[in-house]
């Protein structure tokens, strides 16, 4: 099956510097580009070879640009039957989405499709965030929320542009909206190509991410409910750290409270599942809250099961798969993580509780 990346990130992020430069590089893969808009905003016209007034553009380095304004899914199906008809070649496709776009309709299009989903395998959403004006995006428009809580990882450029302390704040608001999609700095769009191809983030593995500075922090406020008042004067205050604890204290001159609509959550427990109860109550939630749901993924212990139970979803979709043993000496536990837009995480948490044995 053919792998797929979603480019997505708000209008100036450095989407098209990214793509320019995974088009114009000497990386002998064959690529299709799929571009919700064809403009002088995006590709320069002096890299393409155009071929007459037709919709797929040839690359001069043996990639291809399709223009889409119609439906994606016609999209997908002529270019697959362009290379069945050896028209074309191609063996992976990037999307690049518009600035304004939420990304969740589109990787929806890679589950509902049948055609689409024998063809072609969602790999990725990979989002830029502009570290300049990241913050002032992120508070002003939910649409860039979305895209944050939608990545399986995030690239932020433009970081040379502000402070140490502007960049650490928005890294940390980033990880609290989404642990589990690792964050890097990106300059000019130089990224490695083994940073946004093949990062499997729609598979379903047992291996669950989650920023663990994110998890300690999340602890460490809500578990222990003590001042902290020991003497600061060691504190790294660039990086709002403390060096002698080795966490973050949130210090107020680094982190205002964003009231971000988008926020992430983790459950826990070393108790297994009642999967009866589970499937109910997971059903339930997906019902009412599925739209509102982004991302969600879980590493399950489930009774009576001596596996891993992986699952996975995006909106109202969910895939689950059964992973590997668990090892002797190993505690089977469950970790599931939720990112969505204000979800009652009290409400899902207590309901998870009420499904354990």
């Amino acid at each position: 099956m053919t792998p797929v990346t979603i480019l997505t990130g708000f209008l100036g992020s450095g989407k098209t510097t990214l793509l320019k430069r995974i088009l114009t590089e000497a990386h002998g893969m064959k690529i299709a580009v799929i571009e919700n808009e064809f403009g002088e905003e995006n590709i320069d016209n002096d890299i393409l070879v155009q071929e007459n007034a037709e919709q797929i553009v040839q690359m001069s380095n043996g990639c291809i640009c399709c223009t889409i304004r119609g439906d994606l899914v016609q999209a997908l199906s002529d270019l697959n039957s362009q290379r069945d008809a050896g028209k074309i070649q191609f063996d992976r496709v990037v999307i690049e989405t518009t600035g304004l776009a939420n990304p969740g309709p589109v990787a929806q299009t890679f589950f509902i499709d049948d055609e689409v989903a024998d063809t072609y395998r969602l790999d990725a959403i990979i989002t830029l965030v502009d570290a300049k004006h990241g913050p002032q995006q992120l508070d002003q428009h939910e649409v860039v929320q979305r895209q944050v809580g939608f990545a399986d990882r995030l690239f932020i450029t433009k970081a040379d542009l502000v402070t140490p302390e502007v960049l650490h704040d928005l890294k940390h608001r980033l990880a609290h909206m989404n642990p589990r999609a690792p964050q890097q700095v990106v300059d000019f769009g130089q990224a490695d190509l083994k940073q946004i191809f093949d990062i499997h983030g729609f598979n379903l593995n047992d291996k669950l991410d989650i920023d663990p500075d994110f998890l300690a922090a999340d602890e460490h406020s809500h578990d222990h409910g003590h001042d902290h008042d020991h003497d600061h004067s060691h504190c790294d205050h660039d990086h709002g750290q403390c060096a002698h604890e080795g966490h973050d204290h949130g210090h107020h001159h680094h982190h205002a409270h964003h009231d971000d609509a988008i926020k992430s959550f983790v459950f826990r427990s070393e108790k297994p599942f009642d999967p009866a109860k589970l499937e109910d109550f997971l059903g339930s939630i997906l019902q009412v809250y599925g739209e509102r749901l982004l991302r969600y993924k879980g590493v399950l212990n489930m009774r009576g099961i001596d596996r891993r139970v992986v699952f996975q979803g995006v909106h109202q979709m969910m895939g689950s798969d059964v992973g590997t043993k668990w090892q002797p000496g190993e505690t089977p536990n469950t970790k599931m993580v939720f990112i969505g837009a204000e979800l009652p995480k009290d409400i899902i948490l207590q309901g998870l509780e009420r499904c354990l044995v």
